[in-house]
């Protein structure tokens, strides 16, 4: 089969570079998948991982294949799998500790795949399934945000909202639940783009966020999510969050003072998409199960693909510009390649 891959982590200047090879189509066996993979997104962590991980000796013939959001078709299955037959539609996100989707053939673990959506082409489904299972995890997971309370008195902030992450989220959040929410963001065009997805009000995140919110009016924000920079909105954040407020993070900021939130008695949650099958959770078949209530809500009109840009077909050179534009912090919504050359 085809794949593209690398041997040693660098950056996107250096003499490495992403190669295509050819490798063995790979057998499923017990809970596994195979799946004919048709289309794939490009996140922020397949860059992170070019950058610090490279292949292991005797494993892919020691590349390492990225690539951690697919749609496709289950060719064959395990022994042990329950929930799906070949010929069924798929989408989902994969497993850090195994061969990405920048392959014609990947395996996976029934657990943390869920049915594309019937409405959406294979290019437009993975878009979704990192970013779904992130904000999804955040909001109801670690905020837990009750779509069945009254959450009308709470305001939440979204820090970095028109990336892959905040453009579900947002999204998820306003379909859901009926809390109030702020979204940043620093152009015409995203501050256009993330009013669509549902934010009742945005703030440019240029300037100091206590002052965006008291320029708009908007204050008692009792929930942040901050998808990016949380390093430099530290001190912002500190001082705008209510008293017993949570705040929730997933970037990775070298370091984090949290005795500013004492006082204020705020909760911290860190949020990991990888964690349930990083460490083979009980409850890891969850993943499964919003993906599958998310391609619902796809279905019904109520949540709309993120991808923004289609870079054709999975190839080295589409890979490289999309990793090129998601290391200079201005993509928005998601980009997506389909098919193989050849």
């Amino acid at each position: 089969m085809k794949a593209i891959g690398y041997r040693q982590p660098h950056q996107l200047s250096s003499t490495t570079q992403l190669e295509s090879i050819e490798l063995p189509v790979p057998s499923a066996t017990g809970e596994d998948l195979l799946v004919k993979v048709h289309a794939i997104s490009v996140n922020p962590v397949d860059t992170k991982v070019r950058q610090r991980a490279g292949g292991t000796e005797g494993v892919n013939d020691g590349y390492k294949i990225l690539g951690w959001d697919a749609a496709g078709e289950v060719v064959a299955i395990g022994d042990k799998v329950t929930d799906f037959k070949v010929g069924d539609q798929v989408w989902y996100a994969g497993d850090l500790t195994r061969a990405g989707s920048n392959a014609e053939y990947q395996l996976v673990d029934q657990k943390i795949v869920g049915r594309k959506p019937a409405n959406l082409s294979f290019a437009q489904a993975a878009a979704l399934p990192l970013t779904t299972i992130t904000a999804w995890e955040l909001l109801f997971d670690r905020l837990k945000l009750d779509p069945k309370a009254d959450l009308s008195q709470r305001k939440l902030l979204v820090i970095g909202a028109a990336g892959g992450v905040g453009s579900i989220l947002l999204q998820l959040a306003s379909h859901l639940t009926d809390i109030q929410i702020v979204a940043t963001a620093s152009r015409p065009e995203t501050a256009d783009w993330v009013k669509r997805l549902g934010a009742d009000a945005v703030i440019d995140h240029r300037q100091p966020l206590s002052e965006g919110l008291a320029d708009a009016g908007i204050d008692g924000i009792t929930d942040v999510i901050s998808l990016n920079q949380s390093e430099h909105h530290w001190p912002e954040i500190a001082k705008l969050i209510e008293p017993q407020g949570q705040l929730a993070l997933i970037d990775d900021a070298p370091s984090l003072d949290i005795m500013p939130f004492k006082q204020k008695s705020i909760s911290l949650h860190w949020e990991f998409m990888f964690t349930r099958s990083l460490f083979n959770t009980q409850d890891k078949v969850k993943q499964q199960q919003l993906l599958n209530t998310v391609a619902g809500l796809v279905e019904s009109g109520a949540v709309i693909t993120t991808a923004d840009a289609h870079f054709g077909t999975i190839s080295v050179a589409n890979l490289h510009r999309a990793h090129t534009l998601l290391e200079s912090g201005t993509a928005k919504g998601k980009i997506v390649l389909e098919g193989f050359e050849g």
